[in-house]
């Protein structure tokens, strides 16, 4: 069956069925049907007629159309050309004055020809629309095409099976296809490079069934002509009815705005980079914790910048040797400080675990970023890479696993010096590091730096302030035949500084023994060293058996001495032949007594001035200590807080002090586990002292 065939049976069955409405165009024209006999007279008038001319059908019928509706100058043209066509010289087709009922005259477009019937009678069939009208019709049209033809924008005709019937030569370009390949084909076959295809036309059935436009529809994906980069459509639609308000079909119109979608997406990558380098600001360097400080780097770079990222240092570094940079022809000691993952990878396994010491040769890209001190990028990660990235050929394996797509080494230098190495990898990312990636780790990786630096130093600092400390103070507590000593010192949290807590026991003349303890108030090396100057001036002190108010006077003295210093001690004296122990306070929290089947107490003495105050005269007190009875000296770390009243907090210690049948030791170490605290941020000292029976 052929086309004209198919069209034919389709028609009638559309017919038949009622299905076709018809065309509202010739409606718009108003187009006027006029037949005329042999002689000229109007033998059928049509009511588009009727409207154009004005006369009705009983008024025309039978009469000469030449003296109906022409003027009397016209009437011999008139007559000539209706002999012209009933002639069989064709047909005549113009622009002629028409005389109408109110006696105007309308400038009318004509098509006129000759009609034969059955009997061999000749007529003529004019058929006229106001030429204004068609005129203005034919601008609309021929404007509507230029404007389809020229547009800028994409423009498309659907019909309402959503199968293109136009597409001009902007989206032909936008679309990367000729119009005839999108011609007869549904949106999802034409466009099968988009990735919301499906949504596309649901959008579209929505505003055939609707009739309510949507406007700015945003869409990216890839054209037939440009598989690699993304494009970006402002799409619009809107539904197509004819005068009659028949759905004709569906406009579609296209704007490219790729350029701003790129642009947008670059500020909002940028505004990210931003936010990440401010973010950074603010959670790396919180602390003076060298690991902690390490842990931030790593986790502030993932997964903004980074699926996994590793900082590690040089192990020279710690020890306080020259870094690598000079040398080029070693092998690096890394120790791993920090490791962060977006999710669970077998790259995580082929990276150092925090803590860890590894050797990395000459050759590997990590080594090579420290010793040139510059950044070492491979964008793409290719099978041969694997072996100067990964630390083994274990590591390599699990590399090659994870899919490596991209790595990126940056050195950490502060103060001119490589400390070690921040290592990116990207294994889920489809993009490669590039130029803008170093740029921004390397900012990250500077002011990282400066706070691992800051770090370190605190660390060495620490370590050696705290030996000091610990060089300064008793290790081994002396023992007398007439009194049992255990003392504990334990220094405050590991993110503080070092207390000037100290202690000491010293054995004095006649099985006397003395017992000190103090606190330099601040922290860190100073106060150790001052503590050191302290303790070694008490010991000599101690040595010439003076009064414990003639030693804390000379030790206020000592402490007014030392460049803004000051401290609190008490100092005890044990003398075992007279069962009493003579006590002089310097601004220091009470000693507790636990006499022997007694509760214990806070002895009420005289508190004193601290040392360095310098001008208050201070007292001592003796008190009775019977064997088996228990003086227990301490600094405000075992018992102040920020949250609880100290009152509170001595009444814990006293509740504590009420077993006494403990050895010290275990004292010691109770007390300490009951009344620290993980974060405590102060160090203590603790000294008991029982009385022992004397062997006659």
């Amino acid at each position: 069956m052929d086309t004209s065939d198919a069209f034919t049976e389709g028609g009638a069955a559309q017919l038949r069925a009622g299905a076709s409405a018809p065309s509202g165009l010739l409606d718009v024209l108003n187009v006027a049907a006029v037949v005329l006999d042999s002689e000229g007279r109007i033998a059928l008038w049509s009511p588009q007629a009727e409207q154009l001319f004005g006369w009705s059908a009983r008024e025309a019928l039978g009469q000469p159309a030449a003296r109906l509706l022409a003027s009397k100058e016209h009437l011999g043209l008139v007559t000539e050309l209706f002999a012209r066509v009933m002639g069989g010289a064709g047909d005549w087709a113009g622009a002629f004055p028409v005389r109408h009922k109110d006696g105007g005259q309308r400038l009318v477009e004509f098509r006129n020809m000759r009609l034969l019937d059955e009997h061999g009678d000749l007529y003529a069939l004019g058929i006229a629309t106001d030429r204004t009208r068609l005129r203005q019709l034919e601008r609309d049209l021929a404007l509507s095409a230029r404007l389809v033809a020229q547009s800028p924008i994409g423009l498309a005709v659907l019909d309402t099976e959503l199968r293109y019937v136009l597409v001009n030569p902007t989206l032909e370009r936008i679309n990367g296809m000729p119009a005839d390949r999108h011609i007869g084909r549904r949106v999802r076959d034409a466009l099968s490079f988009l990735d919301d295809a499906e949504a596309v036309e649901s959008a579209m059935r929505q505003v055939l069934a609707t009739g309510r436009p949507l406007v700015d529809q945003f869409t990216a994906g890839h054209t037939h002509g440009d598989r690699r980069t993304e494009h970006a459509w402002s799409v619009s639609y809107y539904r197509l009815e004819d005068a009659t308000g028949r759905v004709l079909g569906l406009a579609t119109s296209v704007v490219d705005v790729t350029q701003s979608h790129q642009a947008a997406k670059e500020v909002a990558h940028s505004r990210r980079r931003l936010a990440l380098i401010a973010d950074a600001s603010v959670r790396v360097g919180t602390t003076l914790d060298l690991d902690q400080t390490a842990r931030e780097l790593a986790d502030v770079v993932v997964p903004e910048l980074a699926d996994i990222a590793a900082v590690d240092i040089l192990d020279s570094v710690l020890e306080g040797r020259p870094s690598l940079k000079s040398s080029a022809h070693e092998p690096a000691v890394f120790r791993a400080l920090a490791l962060a993952a977006a999710f669970p990878s077998e790259a995580v396994r082929a990276a150092d675990p925090p803590g860890d010491i590894a050797q990395y040769d000459a050759d590997r890209l990590v080594t090579q970023s420290v010793t040139s001190g510059h950044p070492i990028l491979v964008a793409h990660v290719q099978a041969s890479d694997l072996s100067r990235i990964a630390r083994d050929e274990d590591a390599a394996a699990l590399l090659a696993r994870a899919g490596l797509r991209s790595y990126l080494a940056v050195p950490l230098i502060a103060r001119g010096e490589v400390l070690g190495a921040l290592d990116l990898k990207r294994t889920r990312n489809p993009l490669p590091f590039d130029d803008d990636d170093i740029v921004l780790a390397g900012e990250l990786a500077a002011r990282a730096a400066v706070s691992i630096d800051n770090a370190r130093w605190y660390r060495n600092a620490h370590h050696t302030a705290l030996a000091l400390q610990q060089h300064l103070l008793p290790h081994h507590p002396p023992q007398s035949a007439g009194l049992e000593v255990a003392y504990r010192y334990r220094p405050a949290a590991a993110s503080s500084e070092i207390g000037g807590d100290w202690f000491d026991a010293i054995a004095g003349p006649d099985d006397t023994m003395v017992l000190v303890i103090g606190d330099v108030m601040g922290s860190g090396i100073n106060a150790a060293a001052s503590m050191g100057q302290l303790r070694t001036a008490t010991r000599t002190l101690a040595e010439l058996a003076l009064e414990p108010t003639q030693v804390l006077q000379q030790l206020d003295r000592t402490t007014a001495g030392l460049e803004e210093t000051i401290a609190t001690c008490v100092y005890a004296v044990y003398d075992p032949n007279r069962c009493e122990c003579r006590i002089a306070v310097a601004g220091h929290l009470p000693p507790v007594l636990i006499r022997s089947g007694h509760a214990p107490e806070l002895l009420d003495l005289p508190t004193g001035a601290p040392l360095g105050v310098g001008g208050i005269p201070f007292e001592t007190t003796t008190v009775r200590m019977d064997p088996d009875d228990l003086l227990v000296l301490y600094t405000d770390g075992l018992v102040e807080t920020r949250d609880q009243p100290i009152d509170e907090r001595l009444d814990v210690l006293l509740s504590l002090l009420a077993d006494t049948s403990s050895p010290l030791e275990e004292t010691c170490d109770r007390l300490l586990d009951a009344l620290r605290r993980p974060d405590d941020h102060d160090d203590v000292a603790l000294v008991i002292a029982r009385a022992k029976r004397r062997v006659r």
